[in-house]
């Protein structure tokens, strides 16, 4: 008999590793090049092959599912600004059903910045709750019981679309508003924890959740564009426009929970389990000692690294916000008849449906081209540039016009391009640094750098829409 030779497993095999080094955590090599100093484990020669070995995203089912769920992540938030004939018909102190003679208030006139400030500052609060529950509470419970807490809000705003409110508005108005805020804060706690997970798979997977956040707005632009042609009545269209986000929800909280059933996905996920047990064999081996799990992760080495990613993250979706959709929804055609096109959707179309659409194709951008860098100073004077952003749409031909009475931009075309430019430079400025924060940081701070970084976009959020709230009402 000759000598045994040691067993190799098969490059076929469905074995899944149970802790990592450098050359295996991702299967190409941006991590790598990002921060090379971001390891998990020493490089052993003894590792064994299996070990190196990346299951293959068979169908790129788990890129789809990342997709799905950066979908879900803003379609509450977008379905909520993009119904707005249901918002200014249940606002208007009209009793007629579907009647086109409403009397504006306040409430209607400036009811998107209402939306986002009661948008924005729960999100800020659950930001810091999420950083908070990194090392407290699973991905798993955040995400499901963000995800329940969506579904049951809309079912109960899907009800109300047939209840007469015409002599609550108030009351209405109110209720909107603590809904609003629920959802967005179940929505950004589901954010955090999915850009949290994200940050242990490539680049890719990354990319795939914040490309998805872009097509949640335009699928709900083209929902609601889709419900105003095809329902004469505002209720009608409504209901069936509500009715699209709980069925989407519920297929994103099924898509869920598959992740953990492939392979590919289960693969880069343990990755958080097997920290622990490292940490647990150094330290009955004397060479270090146990993390202590319950505790919030360092803030401080995250900070040094994602500082100026931060941000610009930060700055990006402030400048976006505080023109979208307050003012930007606000810039009505500049021809005088009443066609549809005038008086139903332009609105729909050269606000949110242009914007979104070219918000999408921003971040899809990014899966071919990351330029400029993670170090590079040319991304920050980028993100100043945009500020161009809000003066040039402040005198598009908004109304109702209180102080600056005049317009500059007198064709239809200009709010058009305007729009396509903000989404664009949104959607590619935005998700660079996105992608970049968690790369740049020691491995074990990953998830925890996602969830920083999400902070700097909800902050932005909430400094944006406070800002829009300066902006409609200087105009």
């Amino acid at each position: 008999m000759g000598d045994a030779k040691p067993l190799q497993p098969s490059l076929n095999s469905s074995y899944v590793p149970t802790a990592f080094s450098d050359d295996q955590v991702s299967d190409d090599e941006e991590i790598e090049d990002l921060n090379p100093s971001a390891s998990l484990l020493p490089r052993h020669s003894s590792v064994p092959l299996a070990v190196h070995y990346t299951p293959e995203d068979s169908y790129c089912l788990v890129y789809i599912i990342f997709f799905l769920m950066g979908i879900s992540s803003l379609l509450p938030w977008n379905f909520f600004i993009t119904a707005k004939h249901y918002w200014l018909y249940k606002l208007s102190n009209s009793t007629v059903n579907g009647s086109d003679e409403k009397q504006h208030s306040d409430v209607s006139d400036y009811f998107e910045s209402y939306l986002s400030i009661a948008s924005t500052v729960p999100s800020v609060l659950s930001s810091i709750l999420n950083y908070l529950l990194v090392n407290r509470l699973s991905p798993n419970v955040r995400i499901l019981s963000s995800l329940f807490v969506i579904l049951l809000v809309f079912v109960v705003t899907t009800i109300l679309v047939k209840v007469d409110t015409s002599n609550y508005t108030v009351g209405f108005f109110i209720g909107t508003l603590v809904s609003v805020a629920v959802v967005s804060g179940a929505s950004n706690l589901f954010t955090g924890s999915m850009f949290g997970i994200s940050a242990y798979f490539p680049m890719r997977v990354s990319q795939a959740l914040i490309s998805g956040q872009a097509m949640g707005g335009t699928l709900s632009a083209i929902a609601s564009i889709v419900d105003l042609a095809a329902s004469r009545d505002v209720t009608d269209s409504a209901l069936a426009y509500f009715l699209t986000a709980d069925v989407f929800i519920l297929l994103c909280i099924i898509m869920y929970l598959l992740l953990p059933k492939l392979a590919y996905s289960r693969h880069y996920m343990l990755s958080r389990t097997s920290l622990g047990l490292i940490n647990e064999e150094e330290e009955e081996n004397g060479a270090g000692s146990r993390t202590t799990v319950s505790t919030p992760p360092p803030l401080q080495p995250i900070l040094r690294k994602t500082w100026v990613l931060g941000l610009s993250v930060f700055y990006v979706f402030c400048v976006s916000i505080s023109v979208f959709p307050a003012v930007s929804s606000g810039i009505q055609s500049v021809q005088t008849d009443q066609s549809p096109w005038t008086t139903t959707y332009f609105v729909p179309l050269t606000c949110f449906l242009l914007y979104n659409v070219a918000d999408f194709c921003g971040r899809q951008t990014t899966a071919w081209l990351q330029v400029p860098g993670p170090t590079s100073r040319l991304l920050p004077i980028l993100v100043l540039c945009r500020t161009i952003m809000v003066p040039l749409l402040m005198f598009c031909n908004y109304q109702p016009r209180n102080h600056l009475y005049t317009v500059f931009f007198t064709h239809d075309m200009y709010p058009v391009l305007f729009n396509c430019l903000l989404g664009l430079s949104n959607g590619y400025l935005g998700t660079l640094p996105m992608i970049y924060g968690p790369k740049v940081v020691p491995r074990d701070l990953a998830e925890a750098a996602g969830v920083v970084m999400s902070f700097f976009l909800i902050l932005g959020l909430a400094v944006g829409s406070a800002f829009s709230i300066l902006l409609v009402h200087a105009i």
